[in-house]
């Protein structure tokens, strides 16, 4: 196993933020471990000097590591990765939240750039859990929605990034509010409505108190209810940024697939279609319907043959996905999903269907997998 000196990796090094990696004295003791922090200078040029070592082996980064990581253990990045983003949404607090958001951020994005599909099965089957982590969720459901939407249209990969911080980072001061509204079957109190209007307002102030000085980033979160025909809100401005606009139609599509206690979640197809119509010819509207397509990994389907499954892969069309199956022609449970092609006719797809028609249910971790399959 081989070291360098902490000294020569110092640049790798941020006060107040995790160690990505672990810290060693000199005869290989382990002094910090990794996601313990060193809060001072002092602290740091104390280490220097008694000949602290880190492996060589952990020096790779976050990006690389899932770049090169086979393809069987993504599912499992993605988890660990997705609740650290969602752990950072939780706490914005701090000057070191920039920094934070970054070591949290970027080994999404790689994700995201190794494998689409998965990359879109986690917007699609993300489970639901206590009302702010609702809320968090549905950022992140935004941001890697944003983030391929932009990829296909050809932003830069810096513009790409910091849409992926605005769709994570707009709705920071209502996130438990989301959640409680996904649950409320009656309309939003006027206490809720007067939270809903300021959310924009109260988002930024937020960012600027932990640290955030792009103000690219800032006026994106600012501006993402607001309209290009001077309908949306908090100031009915017409000149709305690309940012923001495409930031909102991530969270309005996104919106539509995560079901609530006074409507079901809209399927992928529906959902898709109702944005169409409603955004008829904007390059993001339509960059995004694309992206997604008809039948995007994560959704149940029902083949000519009887057997329901979960889509997989994009396939050749838009209309012929590659489907794990997970039941039987006449119903019956699979005991092992069976991968199914579907350009013949007689496997082709009949129709989306909703997750509680699915008899066959399996974990979600175990879901994942068979994308990576």
């Amino acid at each position: 196993m081989s070291h360098a000196e902490l000294s020569t990796v110092k640049h790798r090094v941020r006060l107040g933020v995790p160690l990505p990696f672990n810290v060693r004295d000199a005869d290989r003791t382990l002094l910090l471990a990794r996601g313990q922090q060193i809060d001072s200078w002092e602290q740091l040029t104390t280490l220097f000097k008694r000949g602290a070592l880190v492996d060589l082996t952990e020096l790779q980064s976050a990006r690389e590591a899932i770049l090169q990581a086979p393809r069987a253990a993504l599912p499992g990045l993605w988890a660990r990765c997705l609740s650290q983003v969602a752990q950072t949404l939780l706490s914005p607090q701090g000057a070191t939240f920039t920094a934070v958001l970054d070591e949290a951020a970027i080994p999404v994005q790689a994700l995201i750039e190794r494998d689409h599909d998965l990359a879109i099965f986690q917007v699609l089957r993300q489970g639901n859990n206590d009302d702010v982590a609702y809320g968090a969720q549905r950022s992140l459901q935004s941001a890697i929605t944003g983030y391929l939407v932009a990829q296909r249209l050809g932003w830069e990969t810096a513009q790409c990034e910091r849409l992926f911080k605005v769709a994570l980072t707009m709705n920071l001061s209502m996130l438990e509010l989301q959640g409680q509204l996904s649950r409320q079957t009656v309309p939003p109190t006027t206490e809720q409505r007067h939270e809903l209007r300021t959310h924009p307002m109260r988002s930024v102030r937020i960012l600027e108190r932990s640290g955030v000085a792009d103000e690219a980033w800032l006026m994106a979160v600012l501006q993402h209810h607001e309209l290009e025909d001077g309908g949306g809100y908090p100031s009915g401005t017409t000149e709305v940024g690309d940012l923001a606009s495409l930031a909102r139609r991530a969270d309005v599509y996104t919106g539509k697939l995560s079901g609530r206690s006074s409507r079901e979640a809209l399927s992928a197809d529906m959902a898709g279609r109702q944005m169409f119509m409603q955004d008829p010819g904007h390059p993001m509207t339509a960059a995004l319907v694309k992206e997604f397509g008809i039948y995007p990994p994560g959704c149940y389907v029902r083949l000519n043959s009887g057997e329901t499954g979960i889509v997989v892969q994009r396939g050749i069309s838009i209309t012929t996905p590659v489907v794990a199956c997970l039941t039987t022609p006449g119903g019956l449970p699979l005991s092992q999903p069976s991968r199914q092609e579907t350009t013949n006719k007689a496997h082709a797809v009949a129709c989306v269907v909703g997750e509680g028609s699915v008899k066959a249910r399996l974990p979600l971790d175990r879901l994942a997998a068979l994308v990576t399959a």
